[in-house]
Parts: structure tokens; sequence; C-alpha cells
């Protein structure tokens, strides 16, 4: 089978199946994201090493991991999030590093590089949980039988965004070609390819917004917002792909891993959401009102 191939079924089997776990939410949605975020952390940690760092991989895994458990437990109530957890976490580190490194196991860079994965991953990308239980995802619509709450839907958007950039990027850049966007970072990357994405996010915003965010969650953008929005989140999930290159530019490899056949790595799929999830939430709160009636 050839990497076309596979990169095609992968996306036919996965794209529906986070979807559906995207629209059911609660602990299937907190499990997907633990799961993606270990696995990205230690995606990210592959790269640092290669880099020439030395981090406390296990640790960091385990910790991009739980983010997003936490962040489950409390919205069920179960946890309240305080400065004292975070702190206590980061001294546990710094001790694991102690012992474990020593003052020529550079802990210094061990600690930063282990900080830096566990929140680029499980803490970037906790932020779908969020957007999934947020106060202004109130409602939701029946198709049939099945019922669609308002929050799976407003997580949608974002993600269906970062697909429609990513598209139009690719479709855009290839058609017209030009001058390069970063040349010494990606070089297949066209300025035209980034104006592309920002046309098809727009355009898809506005489709779903009308007859999905509009009908199942009451909510809508004002032109302008709408198109500040799509601009604005298409704009993160580039530069969140630009970052991940970067990474892998510096530690000189390809991909992040080959776990996903046709795709490489966790990291290589999420690099752009890890940006767009927290950006979305802030412009959200800022921008989205109840759709009139």
């Amino acid at each position: 089978m050839s990497e076309l191939s596979k990169r095609v079924w992968v996306s036919v089997i996965a794209a529906p199946l986070a979807l559906a776990i995207v629209f059911v939410g609660g602990a299937p949605l907190a499990g997907l994201l633990a799961v993606a975020s270990a696995l990205a952390a230690g995606e990210f940690y592959r790269i640092a090493r290669a880099a020439g760092h030395e981090p406390l991989a296990d640790f960091g895994c385990a910790l991009a991991g739980l983010v997003p458990l936490a962040v489950h437990a409390h919205y069920l109530g179960l946890y309240e999030p305080r400065f004292g957890g975070l702190a206590i976490a980061v001294i546990v580190l710094m001790c694991v590093a102690l012992w474990a490194r020593g003052s020529n196991g550079k802990p210094i860079a061990a600690v930063a590089t282990t900080l830096m994965g566990a929140i680029y991953t499980g803490g970037l990308l906790s932020f779908a949980y969020a957007l999934r239980y947020h106060g202004y995802a109130v409602g939701g619509a029946r198709v049939g039988t099945f019922e669609i709450a308002a929050g799976g839907v407003v997580l949608g958007l974002p993600v269906l965004l970062t697909w429609a950039t990513d598209i139009g990027a690719f479709q855009v850049g290839r058609m017209v070609r030009g001058r390069k966007l970063m040349p010494t970072v990606s070089p297949g990357k066209t300025i035209s390819g980034a104006i592309g994405g920002l046309v098809f996010a727009v355009i898809v915003a506005w489709l779903y917004t009308r007859y999905a965010m509009r009908p199942a969650a009451q909510l809508v953008f004002s032109p302008a917002g709408l198109v500040v929005f799509a601009v604005v989140v298409s704009v993160a999930g580039q530069i969140g792909d630009l970052f991940e290159s970067v990474l892998k530019r510096e530690a000189g490899v390809k991909d992040s891993s080959r776990l996903i056949p046709g795709h490489g790595g966790v990291l290589d799929r999420l690099d752009s959401l890890f940006f767009v999830l927290p950006v979305a939430y802030v412009l959200m709160g800022w921008l989205l009102i109840p759709a009139p009636r």
C-alpha cells in the first residue's frame, strides 16, 4: 500500500471517530486527549533528544497525560485547580532531576525541556475539553434519534477550521506556487498557500456557523467577528505547524514518529491544534453572540 493510500485510509477512519468523540464529550473525550497528549509529549522528547537535550521523558509524558484528566475532574466538580498543585509538580520534577541527573546531567535543561513538552502538549490540548464544556455552549440539536450537544458543535468549529486551512493551503499552494513563506523552516509552504488557507477557513467558518452553530448551539458571530475569528484561528494553526517544523529542523528529523501510517506522528497531526485551541477559546469568549430569533 502506498503512503498516499495509507494516509487516506487513516483519515477516513480516524477523522469520523475523533469527531464522534468530540460530540460525545465526557470521559471518552478526556481519555482521548490524555492518550494523545502523552503520545505527543513522548514524540516531543524524542525530538528534543535528537537536538541534544536530555528531558525526563517518563515524568513529562505522565504529566502531559494527567493534565486533560485533571481538567475533566474539575468539570465534574471533583477537583479544583490550584497553583499549589502546579508548584508541587514542578518541585517533584526538580527533585527527580536532582537525583537522576546531578550537576553533570544538565538539570536546568532537563527540567525546562520536560516542562515545555508537558505544557506544549497536554496543557494546550486540554483547551479542547474547556471548549467542549464552556459556559456559552448551552442546548443542542436532535438529528433523528441522535442528540448533538452544543458544546460538541462549538468545539467542532476550530477543529474544522484547522483542517480547512491545511486543505486550502495545500491545494492553493500547489496550484499557484510562488514565493516561499518561510523557506528556512518549511520549504514547501508558500505565501499563496497561506492566503488560500485563510480564505478556505473564512468560507468554512461561515458555512459551519450558519448551518451548524446557529441551529444546534444558538450561537453566531457578527460578520466582522466571523472574519476575525476565522483569520486569527487560521493564522494560529499555520504558526503552530511552522513551530513544530522548526523543532524538527533543529533536531534534523523529518517526522515526530511513524506511529500513524502515512501521517507521521501524533505531534505531526496535532501541531496546528496546539495553537488553535487556546486561541479559539479566548476569541469565542469575546466574539460569540446569541443567535437572533
